[in-house]
């Protein structure tokens, strides 16, 4: 290889790298509109990218956080699915990779979240329906109104999680993409 195509393969693997930047920069963004930190935003994509499984060490290196805030990091990202352990012959330390499909990690991303959302409001409203109910029934004047008028916000409410259960269920069983295919 001549001089001149080594740095064209050098300056093409240098705009490789700052297109994936770019592409790593609105993945940090994008999951910081969602309570993660950008800094495992930018490990994810690492990981994402790298055609190979990385050691802590290698992405405390690359990414220049310490040890500790790269396990927590790395910690994260695997409960939510978004990274896992691999093991590869002859090497003894962890070695972890990044979820490729957008469909995996949106589901194991978000189907958590939702189902924790249901499960706490329609506690919450199983909770304090009765009482309500009862207040609506036996208090007198604005004090019956009142409840009268959160009983039907609460009914609303509980219509929505139901829908956002179906929503959830359908993602999960795949049944969604018969209505809004993966192309």
């Amino acid at each position: 290889m001549s001089g001149k195509e080594q740095q064209n393969g050098n300056d093409s693997f240098e705009k490789l790298q700052e297109l994936r930047s770019e592409i790593s920069v609105a993945m940090a963004q994008t999951m910081d509109l969602y309570g993660v930190p950008p800094s495992i935003g930018r490990l994810y994509a690492i990981l994402y990218f790298s055609d190979e499984p990385k050691t802590l060490d290698e992405l405390r290196d690359m990414m220049g956080m310490s040890k500790t805030s790269m396990s927590t990091g790395v910690r994260r990202l695997e409960k939510n699915k978004m990274v896992k352990k691999v093991w590869k012959k002859g090497v003894r330390k962890h070695l972890y990779e990044g979820e490729t499909d957008f469909f995996n990690t949106f589901l194991n991303f978000f189907i958590p979240m939702w189902k924790r959302e249901i499960e706490v409001n329609m506690e919450a409203i199983k909770k304090v329906e009765p009482e309500l109910k009862e207040m609506a029934e036996s208090s007198d004047g604005e004090v019956s109104k009142e409840a009268e008028k959160d009983l039907k916000k609460l009914e609303e409410a509980k219509q929505y999680y139901i829908w956002l259960n179906k929503l959830a269920r359908s993602i999960e069983s795949g049944e969604i993409f018969d209505f809004i295919p993966k192309e």
